[in-house]
């Protein structure tokens, strides 16, 4: 699929955000007074800008606040609710952290809680996609979570969880390439299973339904050659899991904050264009693409 920067953006920076928030809620980098205004401040900024980020893919952004109706029925809305419910439920152990009001950790809890339904929410958007095979297993929500929590592990410097989340998260970008690779063959899909057409022989392209590009070709439909795929996983995984452990490892505290957070920033990039880019859309079989 076509690998859109905004919704690139909206789901690096706000897992990173959630996840940020997550820890701070459950009290693992003690902080207070204008500290806790920074580290908080940080944790909102990221998030929203990842919320906000998402509304620039779609046609009519003013219309986003429909989304929130659907939750019954949408990951999508289920994600909007669950993220602005999780900024209003964290607010008040935010202004406690900062203005020392002494407001019972439970509230930090139940907040972090709400951050890791909302990256879940994020996921299965992608998740639950039948049509797009190299999404529709378990491995998709568990990447945007270690991303989550390895990003903020690097970011608050938390050395023994940021060591072994990098190592896991390492481990789970490798089990989702190896099963992506092999989704769509798995799923069985051909051209003639998309069209119905099996059932009579072997259904072949005889010329292209358009003689233009239209919104499938190019939302749907992205091919990005295997030599591009190869060195732009070393990249994720050096930048996401391998140099921020030897960053963090050998430099100061803030220094190695600032610098490890970049790298696995840049990691972060890399494997979710690849997350859209490799993603094969079985509407692809109806062009011969596949």
């Amino acid at each position: 699929m076509h690998p859109a920067p905004s919704v690139i953006l909206f789901t690096v920076l706000s897992g990173l955000g959630f996840g940020f928030l997550a820890l701070l809620g459950l009290g693992a980098l003690p902080v207070s007074g204008w500290g806790a205004f920074t580290c908080w401040g940080l944790g909102y900024a990221l998030a929203v800008a990842g919320l906000l980020a998402s509304t620039f893919h779609l046609g009519h952004p003013e219309r986003a606040w429909r989304a929130f109706s659907q939750w019954r029925s949408s990951w999508l809305s289920r994600e909007g609710v669950s993220a602005v419910l999780t900024l209003l439920v964290l607010a008040p152990m935010a202004l406690s952290d900062w203005l020392d009001l002494g407001f019972g950790r439970w509230i930090g809890v139940l907040g972090a809680g709400l951050c890791a339904v909302t990256v879940l929410s994020t996921a299965m958007i992608y998740t639950q996609l039948r049509s797009v095979p190299r999404w529709n297993h378990w491995l998709t929500p568990v990447t945007f979570l270690c991303f989550a929590a390895t990003g903020a592990a690097i970011l608050a410097v938390r050395l023994p969880w940021a060591y072994g989340l990098c190592a896991v998260l390492a481990l789970v970008l490798l089990a989702g390439w190896r099963v992506g690779d092999g989704a769509f063959a798995r799923a069985g899909q051909t051209i003639g299973s998309a069209t119905g057409l099996d059932r009579l022989g072997r259904a072949e392209i005889f010329e292209p339904a358009h003689t233009a590009g239209n919104y499938l070709l190019r939302e749907m439909i992205y091919v990005v050659g295997r030599r591009h795929v190869a060195k732009l996983r070393v990249i994720a995984l050096v930048f996401a899991c391998i140099l921020p452990v030897a960053l963090l490892a050998a430099l100061p505290v803030h220094l190695a904050s600032v610098l490890a957070t970049a790298a696995h920033l840049l990691g972060a990039f890399a494997a979710r264009w690849l997350f859209f880019a490799e993603a094969e859309h079985v509407v692809g079989l109806y062009y011969g693409k596949r």
